[in-house]
Parts: C-alpha cells; sequence; structure tokens
C-alpha cells in the first residue's frame, strides 16, 4: 500500500531555514547574518505572517526556488555547484522514501518532487526539505534509503531525474500557482504570501520541468542509473548493496 501526496502547499518550518542555513554556509557555522534571518523569521511567525523565504511543504519547487536564490544573494556557495533535481516520470507517479509524510517505511507517491543537488565534492549532496534524512545528506545514502532500487518497482513507476543549473533555473523557472488550484478556482491550501515567482516573458512554465521529455524545457534528463553513474558513480543496485551491507553488519 502506497501512501499517496500530491503538490499542495503547508507551513513555515524554521528549523529547516536554520538547518540549511548551517548546511550551506562555507565555514559550517551561523553567522550575524543569518542569525538575524532566523530572529526575523521566528517574530514573522509569531505574527502570523511568513517571510518571503519561508519554506512551504508540498510546494518544492518554489522552496528549491528560494533556496538557490539565497544562495545566489548571500553567495554561501558557488552557484555553479548547485542544479535543480526534478523528478517524476510519464504516469507522474514516483515513489520516495524517507519522506515526512510517509508512514514508517513505505514509500509517499509523488507527482513530482524537486530536490537541491551539491555537487563540488567528491560525495555530493542533497537537499530535500520534506525528507526524514539528514539536511544535507550524501547522495549516496539517499540514493540508498530514499531512491532505492527499481529492480523491485513496476516500470510505470520508475523515476527520471530532470538536472537544471541553479543559474537556469532562476532564469526561467515561473509559476503561477494554477496547478495549486481545485477546479472551481479555490485555492486547495492556502497560498504562499510572496508574490508567484515568473520571469518577464512567461508566467508559468512549471509543467515543462516536470515534463520528462528530453527534446523540452532545460536541463538534462537521466534514468535513476544513468543519474546516479554521472553523481556517484554507481548504479541504485549498488547503492542499495552498499546500504544493505552497512545496516547488517
Amino acid at each position: 500500500m502506497f501512501l499517496i501526496a500530491m503538490c499542495g502547499i503547508g507551513i513555515g518550518v524554521k528549523d529547516l531555514v536554520k538547518h540549511f542555513l548551517l548546511a550551506i554556509n562555507k565555514n559550517d557555522q551561523m553567522d550575524q547574518q543569518d542569525t538575524l534571518i532566523l530572529q526575523n523569521f521566528q517574530e514573522a511567525l509569531q505574527a502570523d505572517c511568513l517571510l518571503p523565504f519561508c519554506l512551504f511543504l508540498f510546494c518544492s519547487e518554489e522552496n528549491v526556488w528560494k533556496l538557490c536564490d539565497y544562495v545566489r544573494k548571500q553567495r554561501t556557495a558557488p552557484l555553479e555547484h548547485l542544479f535543480v533535481i526534478f523528478i517524476s516520470n510519464e504516469t507522474r507517479t514516483v515513489p520516495l522514501w524517507k519522506q515526512k509524510s510517509g508512514h514508517g517505511d513505505l514509500p509517499v507517491i509523488w507527482d513530482y518532487h524537486v530536490i537541491l543537488l551539491q555537487a563540488d565534492q567528491s560525495d555530493s549532496l542533497v537537499y530535500d526539505l520534506d525528507s526524514t534524512l539528514s539536511f544535507p545528506c550524501s547522495l549516496k545514502l539517499y540514493a540508498a534509503q530514499a531512491l532505492r532500487s527499481e529492480s523491485d518497482i513496476r516500470p510505470e513507476y520508475h523515476r527520471k531525474f530532470r538536472v537544471v543549473p541553479a543559474d537556469s533555473f532562476l532564469l526561467n523557472f515561473a509559476s503561477d500557482r494554477s496547478h495549486m488550484r481545485n477546479s472551481d478556482g479555490s485555492w486547495k491550501m492556502p497560498p504562499p504570501t510572496y508574490a508567484p515567482i515568473c520571469t518577464a516573458e512567461c508566467q508559468m512554465n512549471l509543467d515543462g520541468f516536470i515534463n520528462m521529455d528530453p527534446a523540452i524545457c532545460w536541463g538534462v534528463v537521466f534514468s535513476l542509473n544513468h543519474f546516479l553513474q554521472r553523481y556517484i558513480g554507481s548504479t541504485s543496485s549498488a547503492s542499495s548493496s552498499s546500504s544493505s551491507a552497512a545496516r547488517s553488519s
């Protein structure tokens, strides 16, 4: 039995902001500006309002855009080392484990999910704001525990990965949030309070990023094994075997 989770919107999470600031900073420690950001964030929560960098559950594409924008503005890491990863497939049914909306060891089935990849070192790091794994966690660990092997998964649930450089994502992504509305125009859940992300040329192109046709949109589309081979040098089967061996030792 799978838990189904469709993309909606949730509430701001202070601790996720703190973990991100700690993880992305070069010195692995909070500086004075980061402390001020957290203080302002806490005051905003107490005032029942949300700051522009507030994180929204089940709104992963905007959360990741905000994280990339923070890195660009604060220069906490080279932007060229960051990649936005859209996970989906033709049927828009992709299982992920170790998700906060999951139960036990059951996967969550997303229509799509978005994570941030930092690929500037031997072991790439994953920033998944919806994961119960460490934030960030190594791609090897994420592959073994959150992605897992597809050897026992039906083909319609196999995952594909659109890898988009962070600077390209910041420049081109646009969402009018129409996918967050019901058929009668009402919101499925209250939207973020900041204005929708758009460009001068486009109001909505989210579907292009979710679409796994490699001929359209920005970035490069990989299968699971090709994605892992590219960024950690091994396949999903190898990652799962390593994880199993570690747990049994």
